[in-house]
């Protein structure tokens, strides 16, 4: 056991190094915009490129981890993340127009990011064998991510107000800490005690095939959800990160600590649902759909408050909203699927959260230019559907009887 904390201690060093590498640079976007001079748009574009190369890698990472092991592919991942923060940091130092530099250093960092967090959630699955510990295991590093988005805000702020492009230049640090974490403390199941051969691309698409064929509804309306999830999250703190500075002029690191505050809701509310949900899966689909329903009324009321105390209160909400929702989805898709095809699945999962992260800057930034109260219920709609789709497609006996 103390072996596996160990493990589980370097494992979620992943989550919440890669949820810094990404957002870190939320509260800066508008000092960043700033000195580069260019569009909120433009400068929102330094999410969506990390996540968008994420999306096209990750399901391909996922494949190559189920052949050829977990730790063969994070490791290296770590080290490009590493590469492309220090290729973005230096283009801003040394050179003065440097935001295509800084674009493909945030280019490299989503290929390492897609080989990294998203075979994190197989690689537990694998350690574990009790679904219990899964579920425990898996709200302390949804945790770890939720607590990187707690800390990223105030650590970026502190960061850029000693120079701008420091918090480029603190991911390699990261990432290097990481690597050495995973490479030393990480004992993963041997290949051969997780399967007897290794799956051919052929065989992979086939098993996709059949697995889809048996559990697409559930698992559709997981991605679905997921996505979702992370598409509010992002859009949300993009919106609440340019409007403190641009209407209320709160700057810097105070800054940092007001958009601090959803996601320590988020994280903490992340880390309690992991503790509770156990193995029970119906009880994980009600929290889902429990957790989704705050989540929309809070930012049905967003549209009509004008007071910035309301405004961060209830975006605190939707943070609790989504923070219990994670961990099931989470487990339910980590649970409900054979190791043999489990960093393809979840991976595919990972893919869908990034579309979600991808979307959700430069989505917001053409919203709430039509107004607020447009963007706040844009988004709203998008979580009705994410209700609708926990109630009426995640069903769990059916899930246990066709997935394992």
């Amino acid at each position: 056991m103390n072996t596996n904390k160990w493990s589980l201690l370097s494992i979620a060093s992943i989550p919440l190094i890669m949820t810094l590498g990404n957002s870190m640079l939320i509260p800066v976007l508008p000092s960043i915009r700033n000195k580069l001079q260019i569009t909120s748009f433009q400068v929102s574009l330094l999410i969506t490129v990390y996540s968008a190369v994420a999306i096209l890698l990750i399901p391909i990472a996922g494949y190559l981890s189920d052949r050829f092991g977990r730790k063969i592919i994070i490791v290296p991942s770590l080290l490009i993340t590493g590469i492309g923060g220090l290729v973005s940091g230096l283009g801003a130092w040394w050179l003065e127009h440097s935001y295509m530099v800084i674009m493909l250093g945030r280019a490299l960092q989503g290929v390492g990011a897609a080989g990294a967090f998203p075979i994190v959630l197989p690689l537990v699955g694998d350690i574990y064998k009790n679904e219990s510990e899964v579920s425990k295991s898996l709200g302390i590093v949804e945790t770890a991510n939720t607590l990187g988005k707690v800390l990223s805000p105030i650590l970026g702020s502190i960061l850029a107000f000693v120079v701008w492009f420091l918090p480029f230049l603190t991911i390699p640090a990261l990432c290097l800490v990481s690597t050495v974490l995973v490479a030393f403390l990480v004992k993963s199941p041997k290949k051969k005690d997780v399967k007897e051969e290794k799956i051919t691309f052929r065989h992979f698409l086939q098993n996709l095939k059949m697995i889809f064929g048996n559990n697409g509804r559930w698992l559709s309306a997981i991605f679905a959800i997921g996505c979702i999830c992370m598409f509010v999250i992002f859009s949300t703190l993009f919106y609440l990160s340019d409007t403190l500075e641009g209407k209320y002029h709160i700057e810097g690191i105070w800054k940092g600590c007001v958009i601090a505050i959803p996601s320590a809701m988020l994280c903490l509310a992340s880390f309690l649902t992991g503790k509770k949900i156990g193995q029970n899966k119906k009880l994980m689909k009600w929290i889902t759909f429990l957790g989704i329903a705050i989540l929309t009324a809070s930012l049905v009321v967003c549209g009509f408050i004008q007071s910035l105390y309301w405004l961060i209160a209830l975006i605190s909400l939707a943070g609790i909203g989504i923070g219990v929702t994670l961990p099931c989805l989470d487990s339910l898709i980590t649970e409900g699927i054979d190791k043999a095809a489990r960093g393809t699945i979840t991976s595919l999962y990972s893919s869908m959260r990034f579309i979600g992260v991808a979307i959700g800057p430069p989505l917001a930034s053409i919203l709430v230019k039509l107004s607020p109260q447009i963007m706040f219920y844009s988004i709203s709609s998008t979580c009705v559907v994410a209700a609708v789709l926990a109630l009426f497609a995640i069903k769990p006996s059916q899930e246990e009887k066709t997935s394992k």
